[in-house]
């Protein structure tokens, strides 16, 4: 494809070409401000989910007679990928992934017919539907409210009043509550009373339902007007309640007062909120709506808090200790300080290879141009400013300016070297020796410029193939840089002849400094090689072997761990254990953290369900949030604060802990349906064989060397109290087992029989047993149940009362019951520990029949990736040896230059062994930018060996001339690139860990390649660049000629 069109176009038209530089300008700048911010990528894949809640459930039921009619409705759905269930006490968890592609609001549509079929088969009690629109990362933002207030007023404040506001916000799903207790009024039966009038339960639950609404009667016309007829019945507040009539005995009428206690009380709690080691708290968590801005969604919520907070209750504040703002300003902010010491190291570099402030700048333009091209192209595709997209900006920031580098420096030459060439015909018809030799100087390099940018464009094609995480978090980077080079390309060939035919001067000058000593040392360098062609080749050899020595020493995992800032310490306790006892042994923990480690600010930790059911944990699993101090008042690094951690931690018997960070504990849900590097999933029929076989591949995890924070799932272990109908003694009294089973709930978990409306505010109304009876088993069952002809009876005398072990949860994946075990991995690499691990379980446990294994988490991100760009990778070097066919029109010269590739990769292997890196996808992508790099130079180097044998030099002179003459383009290229990967080095900033590898393969590889490139290239093309007959028949008229 000849561009020469391009050049002839802008040079023919400058005053054009400057207007549509200013209006790239103006349009990169606008994109670049309209670009949505966030701090990683959209890694979600289309999910819905559904929350079904069933007060008092125990999860065995909640898994048959809720989660299995669904599961069996839903994995029907057209383009479902996986179903994941978890069921626990009194709530249902189903989690429907669908594939990539798939629109949300279609797949949502599908569930919801699929529940709607389900829902007559589903109990009575089902509440709950499909969840809000949100992700596995919407968790935006994160307050407790402080104040005297009590806990009551506080969650009643977060309920009615910032609720309410701040889902008005553009962006915001919902807002999560947690903690407090949610005001009620209470209704607790007294089992003697209705015994004595010969009431049942039933008949005060029915008295309750039929005596609380309000309602219209139609209209009553008075004259010529009409009054609408409004009867008003609902509560209002206790006193109507006490008031009702439950029923006429005898004459009599018998008040809800006569029978039961109205008070003001709090619903039943599934979960409790917990802040440093003082008390309760209560917890609002701000949940971005999919696909949401989330930079501008937590900037709305903040101006609509500051809006809210002189109508706050007198000394209620909010106290933020979740901002994923913050975390987006640092990572983003790291890209970009990591951008501006790269631009400054570009330029420098620059002027000191051309030695020209002028054609610096003439090349330094490339590079603000290509980034707002690149912001234009990424606002027109979707792509938000994140980590990794603007790393991916990053890092092709050095070889932004390598076609204008190649266009520039042959400009210089053209206008400096060689001032005796005669002009040109300039595009506009007039003899004019500058524009005729910028036309000619960009005509020269045309070719290998657009193959250039062509073949590191083809090599990170590739990454566009991922699949999964790997897939969403790295396309960004690859179609980022693709942007960038095709833009730089346009631009060095239209913007760059025209600020060249402005700035640069036709004026002879020697070679910068610089320049002059390189190419004097290149010279002797080049001299001894020919002269020690053996040694050259050996040591050649011995590099290879040398890096494939290095590469069995380097260990593999998916993706370094990228520190957010903040910890998530995830604690574990015995099934059987109270609300109340999680929290004071949580309050207990902080206390013991804050006192001993000094670098933590503050502690907020959850234990239980929230109000939305998006993250029901059992009373047994609490997180804890630790907010931790500036970096500058700590007294080591991270590891060593979170090593403190963990020897406090130690000291409580009962407690397992893993350490964790919020974006990457969602992210570890999201993709397993467990947290961890890696997760083991046991499936199997057996609930108590699961549990038993989830504890003996913990416990071989725990030996393999690496094993760090190993948790597994107690499925069983729950106290139960079985009470088992005898149904020969309930029918005699006149009981079913239903009306039966009503009552046993009605008195212990209690029961919703409406809402009591105050004001605006709707408060739940309760049918519930008292607080002794709901605390003492030996009450329970002597507590009297009214038959429907009036006779009471013990409970003791219904039913058979046992204490028995059951399950905490019930997890089902695609239909299948599995329990998990959940791994992280420190000291050593993922890859090798999952092989050990794997070989340890099958030493070590038995599964019985019809029970398997699965191995997941980053470990099969880590898998699939590899396999993935095992695959393409060479078809991307197929493509490109096709390029180099159709440039070089052939096949020696085009292996001569793909020869140049495993050399390239020996620097990059041996400086991630020596720097205790891990092979991972983002080293992965170095080495991927290294093979186009190598490739490009190679391009360079062997097109003007070509160009020179056009010209009638001896094969000889013109290797040995055109590696002299791109010596300056070849080592521009380099150092360039390397120099502008060195800030990614040294940051510091969330992101650097991703980066930081890359630029290691890259600056490492970048060092063999350019010297191999400068000195091996030149002494294979001098051997075999060349057929046989050709280089003869050189040599024949060399030695006439001498004659």
């Amino acid at each position: 494809m000849n561009l020469m069109f391009l050049t002839h176009g802008a040079l023919r038209q400058r005053l054009l070409t400057l207007g549509a530089m200013l209006a790239l300008v103006a349009g990169g700048i606008f994109a670049w401000r309209a670009l949505p911010i966030d701090a990683f990528p959209d890694v979600s894949s289309p999910q819905v989910k559904v929350i079904m809640k069933v007060p008092g459930m125990t999860p065995e039921e909640v898994e048959t007679r809720v989660v299995l009619p669904i599961e069996q409705e839903v994995l029907g759905i057209a383009n479902k990928r996986i179903v994941r269930s978890v069921s626990k006490y009194g709530i249902a968890d189903i989690t429907v992934d669908f594939v990539e592609g798939t629109d949300v609001y279609w797949a949502r549509q599908q569930v919801g017919e699929a529940l709607a079929n389900v829902r007559g088969d589903l109990p009575a009690s089902a509440m709950g539907g499909l969840a809000p629109i949100t992700t596995p990362l919407s968790d935006l933002y994160m307050f407790t409210i402080e104040g005297p207030a009590s806990l009551e007023e506080k969650r009643s404040a977060l309920q009615w009043l910032i609720r309410p506001v701040l889902r008005t916000v553009p962006g915001v799903a919902d807002v999560n509550m947690l903690g407090g207790d949610v005001r009620a009024f209470a209704v607790q039966p007294d089992p003697a009373r209705l015994a004595a009038w010969g009431l049942s339960l039933n008949q005060l639950r029915t008295a309750l339902q039929v005596n609380n609404s309000n309602d219209g009667a139609g209209r009553l016309d008075e004259g010529e007007e009409t009054r609408i007829v409004r009867v008003q019945g609902a509560f209002a507040n206790a006193d109507d309640i006490r008031n009702t009539v439950v029923a006429n005995v005898r004459g009599t009428p018998v008040r809800i007062s006569d029978v039961a206690q109205v008070s003001v009380d709090s619903s039943t709690r599934y979960g409790i909120v917990t802040a440093n080691g003082k008390g309760e708290a209560v917890e609002g968590i701000v949940l971005g709506l999919r696909g949401a801005n989330a930079q501008q969604v937590i900037h709305g919520v903040k101006a609509r808090l500051a809006e809210l907070e002189p109508r706050l209750p007198q000394g209620m504040t909010i106290k933020v200790f979740y901002d994923r703002s913050q975390l987006v300003e640092r990572a983003v902010g790291t890209v970009l300080e990591a951008l501006g010491e790269a631009v400054v190291l570009v330029i420098v570099m620059l002027l000191l290879f051309l030695g020209n402030w002028r054609a610096a700048l003439v090349v330094a333009i490339t590079l603000p141009l290509s980034a707002l091209a690149t912001f234009i192209l990424m606002r027109w595709f979707g792509l938000s400013a994140n980590l990794m997209s603007l790393g991916g900006l990053a890092i092709a920031l050095g070889m932004l300016v390598d076609a204008a580098v190649v266009v520039v420096e042959n400009l210089v030459n053209h206008m400096s070297h060689d001032p005796e060439h005669a002009p040109d015909r300039n595009p506009g018809g007039a003899t004019t020796d500058r524009l005729g030799r910028i036309l000619r100087g960009v005509s020269e390099v045309s070719g290998p410029v657009l193959s250039g940018v062509a073949i590191i464009a083809i090599v990170f094609l590739p990454l566009l193939t991922l699949e999964g995480l790997e897939g969403k978090l790295f396309r960004p980077v690859a179609l980022t840089i693709v942007f960038a080079l095709g833009a730089s390309l346009l631009i060095a060939l239209t913007i760059v002849p025209v600020m060249a035919s402005l700035l640069l001067k036709t004026a002879s000058h020697t070679d910068p400094w610089l320049v002059r000593k390189l190419s004097a040392g290149y010279r002797r360098v080049l001299d001894w090689s020919f002269n020690h062609t053996r040694i050259v080749v050996t040591v050649a050899l011995l590099s290879l072997v040398a890096a494939g020595w290095a590469y069995t020493r380097v260990g593999k995992t998916f993706m370094p761990t990228l520190d957010e800032g903040d910890v998530i310490v995830q604690l574990q306790k015995l099934p059987s254990v109270s609300l109340g006892a999680t929290a004071a042994l949580d309050l207990r923990v902080q206390q013991a953290l804050l006192k001993e480690v000094p670098e933590i600010k503050s502690i907020v930790a959850r234990s239980g369900s929230d109000d939305l059911g998006l993250d029901p944990m059992g009373l047994n699993e609490t997180d804890t949030f630790l907010v931790l101090k500036p970096m500058s008042q700590w007294r080591g690094s991270k590891d060593e604060v979170i090593e403190a951690m963990r020897k406090v931690l130690e000291r409580f018997p009962g407690v397992d802990f893993g350490f964790t960070q919020p974006i990457e504990m969602r992210v570890s849900e999201m993709l397993t349906g467990s947290r961890g590097d890696l997760v083991v999933k046991i499936f199997g029929p057996d609930i108590a064989q699961l549990g038993d076989l989830s504890q003996q591949v913990a416990e071989t995890l725990k030996a393999v060397p690496g094993a760090q924070e190993v948790l597994a799932a107690r499925p069983e272990g729950v106290q139960y109290l079985t009470v088992q109908v005898d149904r020969l003694a309930a029918g005699r009294a006149g009981f079913d087992v239903d009306s039966l089973q009503q009552d046993l709930r009605a008195l212990v978990e209690g029961q919703p029989q409406g809402m009591v409306l105050e004001g605006v505010r709707r408060t739940p109304l309760l049918l519930r047993g008292g607080a002794d009876l709901r605390s003492n088993p030996q009450a329970f069952a002597q507590v009297s149940i009214t038959a429907p002809d009036g006779t009471a009876y013990p409970l003791s005398q219904l039913a058979r009362l046992t204490p028995t072990q059951g399950p905490v949860l019930v997890a089902h994946e695609d239909g299948s019951r599995f329990a998990a075990v959940q791994a992280n991995v420190s000291g050593r690499d993922l890859v090798s520990y999952v092989a050990d691990a794997k070989q340890a379980v099958a030493t070590k446990v038995k599964l019985p029949e019809g029970t398997r294994l699965e191995w997941g988490g980053q470990f099969e991100n880590q898998q699939r990736a590899a396999a993935r760009l095992g695959l393409v990778v060479p078809v991307a070097l197929a493509l490109i040896f096709v390029l180099l066919m159709t440039t070089f029109g052939s096949v020696r010269q085009s292996v001569l230059v793909f020869a140049n590739i495993p050399f390239a990769l020996v620097g990059g292997v041996i400086a991630l062994w020596a720097s205790g890196q891990y092979m991972s996808v983002p080293a992965s992508v170095g080495f991927i930018a290294l093979l186009g790099i190598a490739v490009l130079n190679g391009v360079v180097l062997v097109s003007h060996f070509n160009e020179l044998l056009q010209r009638g030099l001896p094969l000889a002179q013109a290797v040995r001339d055109g590696a002299m003459r791109r010596l300056r383009p070849v080592m521009m290229t380099a150092t360039i690139t390397a120099f502008s990967l060195i800030p990614l080095l040294s940051a510091t900033g969330p992101g650097s860990e991703i980066q930081k590898p890359l630029a290691i393969v890259v600056i490492g590889g970048l060092i063999t390649s350019t010297a191999l490139t400068l000195v091996l290239l030149p002494l294979m093309f001098a051997r075999f660049g060349l057929p046989r007959i050709a280089r003869e028949t050189e040599a024949a008229t060399q030695k006439t000629e001498n004659v």
